[in-house]
């Protein structure tokens, strides 16, 4: 099924999880794509299994965003598809928060997706597609996710107004929100395998559908997005979270 053939894709963040897993699914539907990752080895190895091009940059950083969007200029002028993946997690209450997590996660989140939209638009073809990953904790209230809650909740703003500001050019904007979902993630978080475990199963007690997402059906409704059955669908939110936040 090649409905993105020669279709140019960017996925922020495509080195692991879900942005991995969406590059390949863009890959399988025939775009040509590029990924970044803040990890100079774990983005070349990335790129070679996928057959992607790899880049680096943190989006953390403004110089590095205004950087990739150069490069990628240069070697290809202009793009279809970005996928702007790249995030990050950390658990806070609001009476204990330091400005260092906070700025962690909102510089990440919601600064560096922002800009790197922001940084895109010139090079963004005419009738392209952008889809912002977000969450499900967006329109959700958890204890202790409040910065992470808000950073996404402030992403699907913006992506609503970047909606009505690019669609003169028919570029469409529009955000997926996953929850809980097998990626690495978890592994790397130093947990041993019987507490990973107990987690994987207390999430699943909240989850009506009684599984934890797959990071490849993820990608799949981002490739929906940026195809022709997506045409007239802009400034929208899909919740794949097995029923969690109803």
């Amino acid at each position: 099924m090649e409905n993105l053939k020669g279709k140019i894709a960017v996925v922020t963040g495509g080195n692991s999880g879900i942005g991995y897993a969406t590059a390949q699914v863009l890959k399988q539907q025939g775009a040509e794509v590029i990924i970044t990752g803040r990890r100079k080895e774990a983005v070349d190895q990335a790129a070679a299994e996928l057959g992607a091009t790899g880049l680096l940059a943190d989006q953390a950083k403004l110089s590095d965003i205004e950087q990739l969007a150069a490069d990628v200029k240069a070697r290809y002028g202009k793009i279809d598809i970005l996928f702007i993946n790249a995030g990050v997690v950390q658990v806070s209450s609001i009476e204990g928060a330091t400005e260092q997590t906070f700025d962690y996660m909102m510089d990440i989140n919601l600064k560096g997706a922002y800009f790197t939209l922001s940084r895109f638009i010139p090079i963004l073809n005419d009738g392209a597609s952008v889809v912002f990953l977000s969450s499900n904790t967006a329109s959700m209230n958890g204890v202790n996710s409040s910065i992470y809650s808000s950073s996404k909740a402030a992403l699907n703003a913006v992506m609503k107004i970047a909606a009505l500001e690019l669609a003169p050019r028919k570029i469409r904007v529009n955000a997926v929100s996953p929850g809980p979902t097998k990626t690495e993630i978890m592994k790397k978080s130093g947990m041993d395998a019987e507490q990973l475990a107990q987690i994987d199963a207390w999430l699943i007690d909240q989850i009506p559908l009684k599984h934890i997402g797959v990071a490849e059906n993820v990608g799949k409704v981002v490739a929906y997005f940026c195809g022709d059955a997506a045409s007239f669908i802009t400034g929208a939110e899909v919740v794949m979270d097995g029923g969690m936040s109803l």
